[in-house]
């Protein structure tokens, strides 16, 4: 088995604009490729995230996660990054509300969480 690296992780989001809106303007992830599925009633929308991407949804009206598959939520995602503290500063300045930095009391390295706009939880992690 060659399971190497990860390709993507999918969110569905309750409010697919701001989210949008949040991952490219915010976050400032380019877009790959944007779609409207009309069977589905669903767009898709795929942002490239170093060698990664995140692919959006949205659905009508997402149940809340207990546990099924097309239900909005994630337990975190966490973007590495080089200097923590920059990265934090970057997101204050466009709004963005973090948690305090804190160390990972087992690799000494920093890591602080912060919201997208359905309250999801992402981490940045010092490398």
């Amino acid at each position: 088995m060659n399971l190497s690296y990860i390709h993507h992780v999918a969110i569905i989001a309750s409010d697919y604009e701001k989210s949008r809106h949040f991952y490219t303007e915010l976050l400032e992830f380019p877009i790959i490729n944007e779609v409207y599925r009309k069977e589905r009633e669903s767009y898709k929308c795929d942002f490239k995230v170093g060698e990664s991407q995140i692919e959006l949804f949205s659905f009508p009206s997402p149940p809340k996660r207990p546990n099924q598959p097309e239900a909005a939520g994630l337990r975190h995602l966490c973007f590495g990054v080089t200097d923590i503290e920059q990265t934090v500063s970057d997101l204050k300045k466009k709004g963005i509300r973090c948690e305090e930095i804190r160390s990972d009391p087992y690799t000494g390295k920093s890591y602080t969480f912060f919201k997208d706009p359905d309250g999801l939880p992402l981490e940045v992690y010092e490398r």
